[in-house]
């Protein structure tokens, strides 16, 4: 199989990429639970920041009146709970996913907001698929396209693809012109689908299944032309 022309390295997000979404059912009952309003803003707010601002922000939507250490136990408390029933599981067609890409000559890294104790737990089985630190923690750099790119591997914006569940990080891919594509979560009373349409993510997909090679290609020949971001978007998902 002949290898991309322009991308060098694809970020793959953990959790609602590589593994399911386990974040936003808990967060949407976390605040509903206690007869908080759940909408866009709310998701705009909390996903993928740094856990003491998303902390804080969930306390707000929640309407709670506690410290931020209380509110973090207290979401966690409701997070292992809400595993006991739904465990973390490797997300059909995730694994075919790193092969590809692999096979099209990209180094492949994954990245998220918790330990990487938690990458070692559930995807370490798969960790020989990925390169350098194979994962990256970026809770402290949320959400971490810039840090990815330049500091851990010293790429140019155009060589890197993030995949990712999360507007936010498109916000940001758009602004360094970083090649995106967007997998947001199935979950029923999520938003992430209409908010990466605001932002013009050009690629949404409604699976890792869904990133063939054609797709690949497509957004590697918009990376090598500049054009990842600065034509009209395609809202439809990829099939």
């Amino acid at each position: 199989m002949d290898h991309l022309k322009q991308l060098r390295l694809a970020a793959v997000n953990i959790d609602g990429v590589l593994l399911n979404d386990t974040f936003s059912p808990v967060i949407h009952q976390f605040i509903t639970r206690r007869g908080g309003h759940y909408d866009a803003a709310v998701e705009r707010e909390i996903f993928s920041q740094p856990q003491r601002v998303a902390c804080r922000a969930l306390g707000v939507a929640a309407g709670l009146d506690a410290t931020e250490d209380e509110i973090l136990a207290a979401y966690f408390e409701e997070r292992d709970a809400y595993l006991a029933r739904e465990p973390v599981r490797v997300l059909d067609g995730a694994v075919e996913l790193l092969y590809r890409l692999r096979s099209l000559g990209l180094r492949t890294v994954c990245y998220g907001g918790l330990a990487k104790s938690h990458f070692d737990r559930h995807a370490g089985g798969h960790a020989e698929l990925f390169d350098g630190p194979q994962y990256v923690c970026t809770n402290d750099y949320r959400p971490g396209v810039r840090e990815i790119t330049t500091e851990v591997f010293r790429l140019r914006f155009d060589q890197v693809l993030f995949i990712d569940d999360v507007a936010r990080v498109a916000e940001t891919a758009k602004q360094l012109d970083v090649p995106f594509i967007g997998h947001p979560s199935d979950f029923a009373h999520g938003f992430q689908r209409a908010l990466m349409g605001e932002v013009g993510v050009r690629h949404v997909v409604d699976s890792a299944a869904d990133i063939g090679e054609d797709l690949l290609r497509t957004v590697d020949a918009e990376a090598a032309a500049g054009a990842v971001w600065n034509s009209e978007p395609v809202f439809e998902p990829h099939r």
